[in-house]
């Protein structure tokens, strides 16, 4: 088959790889549909280390199954399915309390001998507990929107519900690509009233407010902190989808003593402002990876009667053999969030 590995810092390859097979009696072999550049990708293609073994990419996906193991009982050959972006039993004690994303069985996509996402197929651990069946046909016009649910949607609607976010709040959203889009949809969706998107891209930004964002803050640093605070008063509740150290301080500047902030985007530094002044504060830092798992079933409804449309996060198409480019493009900021077509 043909798969997406990345050999460095800018260097992804699409090359032939082994065919997927079923390991273990509870895996299922997952014809890609469609699969997806994620924002988390990039740090690596910024930043990894030349390698002779490549990395296989991706992490997000939505297909048909073509083969199952002896064990998997909830799903056959033929069923449209998406998997979240890590892979769990859902059954373990962390799993039954919906934090899939620290299953005790369960792992990442393109390690360990597992594909990833970016390819022709996938060999799927636990596939029962993992994958979640779709009751659409594979060619529904749908599919951009449900494969959201893999990842970004997901993530989004993590963060609204960790930062508590309810009917009639006031929420700061930090960060306007595809996770901070989502959370913005996410927030809107739990009742939230007033929702600031802080972000300096029009096209994104224009995007959010179709989202549910009742205004865009486009400043940044101090500035920033006092147009939300102006426009707002300071925020209770507040998602940083971005995961740099200056996002936070936009976050820690902007939220109200007492406040919440849970952070989505991946950590990029390693300390933070945990010290007396905002220990005075009583601010709750929250948040993490997203046990999308958890959350799918939740938000498919809403996704399959139109009442929310993440896929309108994809705003470029790309065949297989060009995944390179849409690196290339997200990483220059041209593109939104690329979804890729086998």
């Amino acid at each position: 088959m043909r798969a997406a590995v990345m050999y460095g810092a800018g260097d992804v390859r699409v090359e032939n790889r082994p065919d997927p097979k079923i390991a273990d009696p509870a895996d299922a072999v997952v014809r890609v549909i469609a699969s997806c550049v994620c924002g988390s990708d990039l740090w690596p293609y910024a930043s990894m280390p030349a390698a002779d073994i490549g990395r296989p990419m991706g992490h997000e996906f939505l297909g048909v199954i073509e083969d199952t193991g002896a064990d998997v009982t909830a799903l056959a050959p033929g069923d449209l399915v998406v998997a979240p972006f890590t892979y769990s039993d859902n059954t373990c004690d962390y799993c039954t309390k919906g934090l899939h994303i620290s299953c005790r069985n369960g792992g990442r996509y393109g390690l360990d001998g597992v594909d990833g996402g970016q390819g022709e197929a996938v060999r799927v651990p636990y596939a029962d507990g993992t994958l979640v069946k779709l009751p659409v046909a594979a060619d529904s016009a749908l599919l951009p929107s449900l494969l959201t649910l893999s990842d970004v949607m997901t993530t989004g609607h993590h963060g609204a519900v960790t930062a508590g976010v309810g009917r009639g709040d006031t929420v700061l959203v930090v960060g306007d690509g595809a996770v901070g889009l989502c959370a913005v949809i996410a927030a809107h969706r739990l009742g939230a009233e007033q929702i600031v998107l802080a972000g300096r891209h029009t096209a994104r930004t224009d995007l959010g407010r179709e989202f549910g964002a009742t205004d865009v803050v486009a400043e940044r640093g101090e500035e920033g902190i006092a147009r939300v605070r102006e426009l707002t008063g300071g925020v209770d509740k507040v998602i940083e989808a971005v995961g740099t150290r200056p996002a936070l301080d936009t976050a820690l500047g902007a939220v109200l003593d007492g406040g919440t902030i849970s952070r989505l985007g991946v950590p990029q530094y390693e300390q933070g402002p945990i010290g007396p002044p905002a220990f005075m504060r009583n601010i709750t830092l929250i948040g993490g990876a997203s046990p999308a798992r958890a959350y799918i079933e939740q938000l498919l409804p809403d996704v399959l009667d139109g009442a929310i449309a993440p896929g309108r996060v994809f705003d470029e198409e790309y065949a297989l053999d060009r995944t390179p480019d849409a690196y290339r493009a997200m990483a220059d900021r041209r593109t939104l969030k690329a979804l890729i077509r086998p």
